[in-house]
């Protein structure tokens, strides 16, 4: 049967793009068959997939540049990705975009103590940057609970964060300079490996774009001196709006800990299942983590167990050795795995201010008696950058709608007592249709000025961030 007219220019013109791919980049390094490109159809929000056009893996900047060329002259839509590890669909492709995949750009290109920084390619994983430093006394402090996985680019991309954030700040905050490709092929460098860039903080624009602005290739990070030590005390409670208050009280009064984490009833049983960490039977813990000399952890410990006592928790339990600190953040570090366990979840990502968190944890638990469908929390809890895990089944028709729903109403929540849709997932394709919620029209239309400045044809990273009839219309007028 012959091919009908459309399909054969469609096929066309993928064999074209390919081909002229293959002409800057080794064999291997460009994947077009549709069965191998089905690795590449989601990132870590699976409910939604789409195999892409095509898929390049470079190695260098230079080829990065080339990559970007072709789909510039083309007219192809490019999707950068690094490790796929994305909860807000931040990498996932549209049918007619080639991904551009930084996973083999894993080099470390220069260390310097002197002046605390090193230099890599962004593919690198965020755990191995710290493993590139470690011997010599440093570390770098980002941690997302992702970090054995995910790549610096990601972290960059979506201003990544972690549970140590509260105290050393999130990637924003760590990162000195980038070396970046824009959408025609043009590599710029801004920042670098000084305290200050010069100028407009185009560093802040680029850090949290979302791959909307340029494919950033390397990147300068701080890294910073290990601390003599740290200490957690695990504190349980007999409900989550007494530990939220406890949270909001330690804030209050002045200390910093280097972590606060939070965890409710159905996570503490699926950790304890998973992991058997020896969490105690309460409706919520806190695991709050300090660092410095031991006088300082033990004058620091002494005011936040002091504050703790005054809520009556169920029990108290400081670290007295490497071993116990271990097994008291055990659970935590095991528990998206382990909530998976019981079922499918969708993972949100909202950020409020700390005095709000029992008044949003107790309306979490009402939106779930509405909705029918349970809930764990577990989050960082010191800079109120909470994460419900909602429990449903994809199997079950209507189920990830409902789901949805659910999720929505929780991120508007957020916004509706100050504070924000995202704290380090990102936008994606999961809030671009809430970001009405938060920004007026006059805001959105800055940021998509913005975009138009570094990517006019509007080919990076489509049909995310920005509320999609609008993207959409950018796009089309674009070409």
């Amino acid at each position: 049967m012959q091919m009908p007219d459309p399909d054969r220019a469609i096929l066309a013109r993928k064999d074209r793009i390919v081909a002229r791919l293959r002409q800057v980049l080794p064999e291997h390094a460009v994947i077009s068959d549709e069965v191998e490109t089905r690795a590449y159809e989601c990132d870590a929000l699976t409910a939604y997939r789409c195999p892409p056009l095509a898929v390049a893996l470079p190695t260098t900047t230079q080829e990065v540049s080339e990559i970007l060329k072709v789909c510039h002259a083309e007219g192809v839509p490019v999707v950068p990705r690094g490790a796929g590890t994305s909860l807000a669909g931040g990498a996932m492709p549209t049918a007619d975009s080639v991904i551009l995949g930084v996973a083999r750009m894993n080099d470390v290109l220069e260390t310097d103590y002197d002046n605390r920084f090193i230099r890599v390619q962004t593919g690198r994983t965020n755990l191995s940057v710290s493993g590139a430093v470690e011997e010599d006394g440093f570390f770098y402090a980002p941690d997302p609970s992702s970090q054995l996985a995910c790549a610096i680019a990601g972290n960059i991309a979506m201003n990544s964060g972690g549970a140590h954030c509260l105290k050393y700040g999130v990637t924003t905050n760590n990162l000195m300079g980038v070396t970046m490709v824009m959408m025609d092929g043009e590599i710029v460098e801004i920042g670098g490996a000084h305290l200050d860039a010069g100028g407009l903080d185009l560093l802040g624009v680029i850090c949290g774009s979302e791959g909307q602005l340029g494919v950033v290739t390397e990147a300068t990070l701080r890294i910073l001196h290990k601390p003599e030590g740290a200490r957690p005390v695990l504190m349980g409670f007999d409900s989550n709006e007494v530990a939220g208050q406890c949270v909001s009280d330690i804030i209050k009064s002045g200390i910093l800990p280097v972590a606060i984490e939070f965890m409710d009833r159905p996570c503490i049983r699926a950790t304890e299942a998973f992991a058997g960490a020896g969490y105690p039977d309460c409706e919520a813990l806190l695991i709050v983590e300090v660092e410095g000399s031991d006088a300082e952890i033990d004058a620091q410990l002494e005011r936040i167990l002091a504050i703790a006592r005054r809520h009556n928790p169920v029990e108290l339990r400081e670290s007295t050795s490497a071993e116990e600190s271990a097994r008291i953040w055990l659970g935590r570090k095991s528990a998206f795995g382990a909530m998976g366990q019981i079922n499918d979840y969708m993972c949100l990502d909202g950020t409020i201010p700390v005095s709000q968190l029992p008044h949003v944890l107790r309306r979490i638990g009402e939106l779930s008696k509405e909705y029918g469908l349970d809930v764990g929390n577990v989050f960082h809890a010191g800079d109120g950058n909470m994460h419900p895990l909602i429990l449903f089944d994809a199997n079950k028709p209507g189920d990830l709608e409902k789901c949805e729903a659910f999720g929505a109403d929780i991120l508007r929540l957020c916004v509706e007592v100050g504070g924000c849709l995202t704290g380090e997932h990102g936008v994606g394709i999961e809030k671009r249709d809430l970001m009405v919620d938060q920004y007026a029209p006059e805001d959105l239309e800055i940021q998509m000025a913005v975009k138009d400045v570094f990517d006019p044809k509007w080919l990076l990273n489509p049909a995310k961030v920005f509320p999609l009839r609008s993207s959409e219309a950018r796009r089309m007028a674009a070409e």
